[in-house]
């Protein structure tokens, strides 16, 4: 409740953060953080499992400081688990930025 409530109080003015990309090799942790971690629910081409869809269309319209708050502290009562203990906020948003653009293709 005390993430939904401060995401809602940095909605009401009017913020926005954006994070700039982790340095190398972090980075590409985080990336293939994404790709196996979430995709284990959200399906491994983020269209979708367990857990909704993370590709841009799905999230165009999503508010990206509350992406943030849901990929930091989870969401009690769904299957949806906090990332703080492995994510900073910088980093979260950095997520929210990968899911908005599309993940990069794998090399």
């Amino acid at each position: 409740m005390k993430a939904v409530l401060a995401a809602l109080a940095i909605l009401a003015s009017g913020a926005t953060v954006a994070a700039d990309a982790p340095p190398e090799p972090r980075r590409s942790e985080i990336v293939n953080m994404v790709r196996q971690d979430c995709g284990s629910c959200h399906g491994l081409t983020m269209k979708g499992g367990l857990g909704p869809p993370l590709v841009p269309q799905a999230v165009a319209q999503k508010d990206p400081e509350l992406m943030r708050a849901i990929i930091l502290n989870g969401l009690r009562g769904t299957p949806m688990p906090p990332w703080r203990p492995f994510l900073s906020d910088d980093e979260a948003m950095f997520v929210v930025q990968l899911l908005k653009k599309g993940l990069p293709d794998e090399r």
